[in-house]
């Protein structure tokens, strides 16, 4: 049997399989171009309210971008067909979730020091409400093309993009819960995404962040 053939046999090689990696890929650009909208706009509503929360929201929001880069970098060229390259990726996305959970951290912690609250910002309020709606369906279409591909590493990704809908409703609760004096819900939110990146990220890594 000629190599061509061979490969034609392979499960990955469907045409099915083909367009759900196309597919995986093209979803991680768009949401590349988005994270960078966001984090722009979240860096800079942060800023004018001088609102940590929203600064580290904008921040967290590169980490994000990371795990997309790393499905990009899955499903191009000959990686696509290569299970070395979904083992890599799959582990690349694993440290991205582990990365995300000290800063989580280590953000509440220079809160907490500095006694700093959120505060109101019609754009913060807006990007924030726009990444609510949006994110959840990006994690939820990529968990479901992960567990068709067999991808780890796109479900870990789709799995960021819950986080980053979890860590929105966050920023947006504690802007409205600091006005009646609930200012320990957005730290406590912090932490508790912390504890989940963690699991997240030792699920990724051993190949178990599908459909869950």
């Amino acid at each position: 049997m000629v190599p061509d053939q061979r490969i034609q046999e392979l499960p990955a090689a469907s045409a099915e399989w083909l367009r759900a990696a196309r597919a995986a890929r093209s979803l991680s650009v768009a949401t590349l171009a988005w994270l960078g909208v966001e984090s722009t706009l979240g860096l800079a509503a942060g800023l004018a309210a001088h609102s940590v929360a929203l600064i580290g929201w904008g921040l967290s929001a590169f980490v994000e971008a990371a795990a997309s880069l790393i499905v990009v970098w899955r499903f191009t060229g000959a990686r696509t067909l290569s299970p070395s390259a979904e083992s890599t990726a799959r582990r690349a996305v694993a440290v991205s979730f582990w990365l995300l959970a000290p800063y989580l951290v280590l953000h509440v912690a220079h809160d907490l020091d500095a006694g700093h609250r959120a505060v109101p910002s019609v754009l913060g309020i807006v990007v924030t409400t726009v990444s609510l709606v949006s994110m959840p369906v990006l994690g939820v279409v990529k968990r479901r093309l992960g567990a068709r591909l067999a991808s780890a590493a796109t479900s870990g990704e789709g799995t960021q993009n819950l986080l980053c809908a979890v860590m929105a409703a966050g920023v947006l609760a504690g802007l409205w819960l600091n006005t009646v004096g609930w200012w320990w819900v957005d730290p406590m939110v912090a932490v508790l995404l912390a504890a989940l990146a963690v699991r997240e990220g030792r699920r990724a890594w051993h190949g178990h962040a599908c459909c869950h």
